[in-house]
């Protein structure tokens, strides 16, 4: 048994389970947004933090981290059940085609995992909504919880993103309102010009083709 899980936010540069395997990559169709409240981690039942989920979009990709976990039952279980803790704002296991950066026709692996949260205030209590930029810039500037400050998550965020080599424009700019907000001068440091998140990579933009050993296809495990 295998199963791969797909991170977007803090899995990205904080995994903080056992894994075997990590790609990089991008799932289709997805985008951020920090629409999802915490209130456990970087926020309070009083003043949630925002946080990132996912909305499906036509068109669009994001880009993140695969992690494949195998090893046997005892191994999968104690991950899974890790990351539905840590991940228990977030009420759906979506499962993905998961892309490799050279090839967005034929996806490296089916049937990854995805944390998603229901867009709808009534049956997901977690889930904040839409806000101007300005008040979502204000929120996440002050917030604060038991792992740290709200701010911290978007910029360690936007910080990852451009570790990876694909910046989301999305990104960037609500952490740049954060910044406007804390008087913060300056962001990640533009070394070098990275593709846009927004565009499904070609083929042509590799030389040759990276060839990766067959893998098996993921598996969703429930605990």
């Amino acid at each position: 048994m295998v199963f791969w899980v797909f991170g977007y936010g803090s899995l990205v540069w904080n995994p903080g389970f056992e894994y075997d395997e990590k790609v990089i990559g991008f799932i289709k169709d997805y985008r951020r947004v920090f629409d999802l409240a915490c209130i456990d981690h970087r926020g309070t039942p009083q003043d949630p933090a925002r946080t990132c989920t996912l909305e499906q979009y036509e068109g669009a990709v994001c880009w993140g981290a695969a992690y494949c976990v195998q090893g046997g039952p005892e191994k999968e279980k104690a991950a899974m059940e890790y990351l539905e803790r840590r991940e228990c704002e977030y009420d759906h296991k979506t499962l993905v085609d998961f892309f490799k950066e050279g090839d967005s026709e034929q996806p490296l692996l089916t049937g990854v995992i995805v944390f998603t949260s229901t867009p709808d205030k009534v049956s997901n209590k977690y889930y904040l909504g839409p806000a101007p930029m300005e008040d979502m810039a204000r929120q996440i500037a002050t917030a604060f919880g038991p792992c740290g400050n709200n701010r911290d998550y978007i910029f360690l965020l936007e910080k990852a993103m451009f570790d990876i080599g694909h910046e989301d424009d999305y990104v960037i700019e609500l952490a740049n309102e954060v910044r406007k907000v804390l008087g913060i001068v300056g962001g990640v440091p533009k070394e070098k010009k990275l593709s846009s998140p927004s565009r499904i990579p070609l083929k042509s933009h590799m030389a040759s083709p990276i060839k990766l050993r067959p893998l098996p296809e993921a598996v969703a495990m429930d605990s």
